[in-house]
């Protein structure tokens, strides 16, 4: 799998690891997970909200598994559209959520993080565009 590995591919295995391992931790730990997230503590130690976060991040844990198949299939284009569409669209929503629930800083950190790495698959820059 890394035997073509660059340092242009950081972007896109950093992706595939958060999304797959970020996405596994509330099935261990759903207050952690949801705190880290950038949840306040009334959300993230309400027990109802455990399983609506358990069950919305089995997707997020598919979506990192599919970047890591098409890294190791050496489908570097589509590891950039992957990085360009959930970058922007789950970046924008996730800042929005958490600022609404009164979290400016986990928002900023999550908007331009997601924006950094959103950019990187938009201009190509994991398969060397």
């Amino acid at each position: 799998m890394f035997e073509n590995f660059r340092l242009q591919h950081i972007p896109g295995l950093i992706v595939a690891s958060s999304m797959t391992f970020g996405g596994i931790w509330p099935l261990f730990d759903a207050h952690g997970a949801m705190s880290e997230f950038g949840f306040p503590q009334r959300i993230a130690s309400a027990p109802p909200t455990a399983p609506v976060f358990q069950v919305g991040n089995a997707r997020t844990t598919t979506i990192g598994l599919l970047t890591f198949f098409y890294y190791a299939r050496q489908q570097y284009e589509i590891v950039d559209t992957i990085m360009t569409i959930t970058g922007a669209y789950c970046g924008l929503l996730d800042s929005y959520i958490v600022w609404r629930e009164g979290r400016p800083r986990h928002a900023i950190f999550r908007l331009v993080s997601s924006g950094f790495l959103s950019a990187w698959g938009f201009w190509g820059l994991t398969a060397g565009r």
